[in-house]
């Protein structure tokens, strides 16, 4: 049975590949998909689409990227959506279209949600709810939100995934990487990208979104992890109504960030919200190194007596000590226009390839630098500044960790927020305190000692093994058993045209037989006549005629005479 399943789902993920290919033709990406050697969906999706092709030149490439992207369905807009974030990885005019995305999907019936309630559950939805709301507040690709009254009275949400969405993503998932594979062997350049790197982050973002008790304890760490701020607050998790598919969380009710003429007739004070949104978001990066990744005014309500609640945890940021670190000194350079010091901290990343220019960069940091120098610090938009030295180190083919590319779009949204809730809000003082104690943490006694510590292990483990690894390499060489694995990129594409040149060239052979064949057996009397002339003769010119017509109209659909 388990076979039969798989089978099934390969199955399914093939028809989907074939179908994604199809749509990106349809939508003039035909260079591309022959670059990847699929030239034979191209000319058969050219004839299929001829009509549509005026309509669609008329549009740029990202317009019909993210056209493309639409038609596809749920799984290709949310990766639109997450590309957005990444212009290390695609053109700004590319970035400008994916946000535009939406979730404009259908929202399921009624009766459906209270199936899926059904099944994830085990029970009626009356067993744990005295009321839901049929109409749904919020319908997504992934999931949509009803409000409820559980049987004891309080007031819910519910966040319901949509049925088959699992299943149709992981489809989705494995025609990308199928995709993906074929443009790291054939597209030139394609390595600075990663496109297998991008599918294997995207397809680990969008299943950690699909698994809603994740977002239950994401929900309960923040909790945890701001226990001591009385102006944080989050919304409780009833365990007992959620699952994978099914999250129960309290409904809150509150003014959202965007709001400025209800939080100013409420009496909020919006310096001081603005202030704390700055603060706490700093410490969840800094102090915690976990921290929201979808800080858009819409997900942040404000509550009586300046009190800030977050909502929709799916999308969360992780960033270890060593990123935290790197983070810290980057900002820390840039701050204090040191050009050298940036440089440093990125080739010690070790994400710079060898074919750098070192000295053009330098000279378009410096430019970067100097634009910002008489600018005063309370004016600087920090957001707006890592976007634009993302901007510069991108030319230069460097990768951005994709935790940290999301941290400064969150950063630029909590900074756009803070401005419109106090024009004076000044992002860099809020930064200040928090490099000073990172970059003393860093330096003290205590942590130096502690790396010193770490690296003298790793190299007493390395002297331990390198003895026994060299010994194991000279037996191999020994036994003849020492293998060396060579990869040849780019052949795929020239062993497919030869296999078709040498097919070609065969039934041309095959061609050229019948046909003297034919004319050897029309000069003989031998066996039945057909019209006067042998019937074996006969046959073998119309078999001949239908063979090289067949061949003809090949090589015309190829473009290739």
């Amino acid at each position: 049975m388990l076979h039969l399943l798989k089978l099934n789902s390969n199955i399914r993920s093939i028809r989907r590949y074939w179908g994604i290919v199809r749509v990106l033709s349809k939508y003039g990406f035909n260079q591309a998909l022959e670059m990847l050697g699929l030239a034979d969906v191209v000319v058969r999706s050219r004839r299929i689409f001829r009509s549509k092709a005026p309509d669609i030149a008329r549009l740029s490439s990202a317009e019909r990227m993210r056209l493309a992207l639409e038609e596809l369905g749920p799984t290709f807009v949310k990766l639109g959506q997450i590309l957005s974030t990444r212009p290390d990885v695609i053109p700004h005019s590319f970035i400008r279209e994916f946000e535009k995305l939406q979730d404009n999907v259908p929202g399921i019936s009624f009766d459906e949600v209270k199936l899926q309630i059904s099944r994830e559950l085990g029970e009626n939805p009356e067993s744990f709810f005295a009321w839901i709301e049929p109409e749904a507040l919020a319908a997504a690709s992934i999931a949509q939100v009803h409000r409820a009254r559980l049987t004891n009275g309080e007031e819910v949400v519910i966040k319901v995934r949509r049925p088959g969405v699992v299943e149709l993503v992981e489809s989705d998932i494995n025609a990308l990487m199928s995709l993906a594979q074929l443009a790291e062997r054939h597209l030139p350049g394609s390595e600075i990208y990663d496109p297998v790197g991008v599918v294997r982050e995207f397809a680990r973002t969008i299943r950690r979104e699909m698994d809603f008790s994740r977002e239950g304890h994401t929900i309960e760490k923040f909790r945890d992890n701001f226990t001591g701020t009385p102006w944080m607050y989050f919304p409780r998790v009833y365990w007992e109504q959620s699952s994978r598919g099914i999250l129960t969380m309290e409904y809150v009710t509150g003014i959202k960030v965007s709001d400025l003429e209800t939080l100013e007739r409420q009496g909020i004070d919006r310096k001081l919200v603005a202030r704390r949104g700055a603060d706490v978001f700093l410490d969840m990066v800094l102090n915690h190194g976990f921290f929201h990744g979808d800080l858009h005014p819409g997900n942040v309500f404000i509550l009586q007596n300046n009190i800030i609640c977050l909502l929709d945890y799916g999308m969360i940021g992780r960033l270890d000590d060593s990123l935290k670190s790197f983070l810290t000194d980057l900002l820390y350079a840039v701050v204090r226009c040191d050009t050298d010091e940036i440089v440093s901290i990125l080739m010690a990343s070790g994400e710079i390839s060898e074919e750098l220019d070192v000295r053009a960069l330098k000279r378009d940091l410096s430019c970067f630098i100097d634009s910002y120098y008489e600018i005063p610090l309370k004016e600087i938009e920090v957001g707006r500044m890592l976007l634009e030295f993302v901007d510069i180190i991108t030319l230069y083919s460097i990768h951005i960790p994709p935790d940290l590319m999301l941290l400064i779009k969150s950063l630029v949204l909590i900074e756009g927020m803070g401005r419109n809730l106090d024009p004076t809000f000044d992002m860099v003082e809020h930064l200040r305190p928090y490099i000073e104690r990172e970059l003393r943490q860093k330096y003290s006694p205590k942590r130096i000692a502690g790396d010193l510590r770490t690296n003298m292990l790793s190299y007493m483990s390395l002297a331990r093994s390198l003895p026994r690894d060299i010994k194991e390499i000279i037996n191999r060489i020994n036994r003849n058993k020492f293998k060396i694995d060579l990869e040849h990129r780019g052949l795929d594409k020239f062993t497919t045209d030869f296999d078709r040149s040498t097919n070609r060239l065969s039934i041309s052979l095959i061609l050229s037989a019948m046909i003297i064949g034919s004319s050897i057996i029309m000069h003989t009397d031998k066996g039945p006549l057909l019209f006067g002339f042998p019937t074996l003769a006969f046959f073998g010119y119309t078999v001949a005629a239908f063979i090289g017509l067949w061949l003809v109209y090949a090589i015309i659909r190829s473009g290739r005479m």
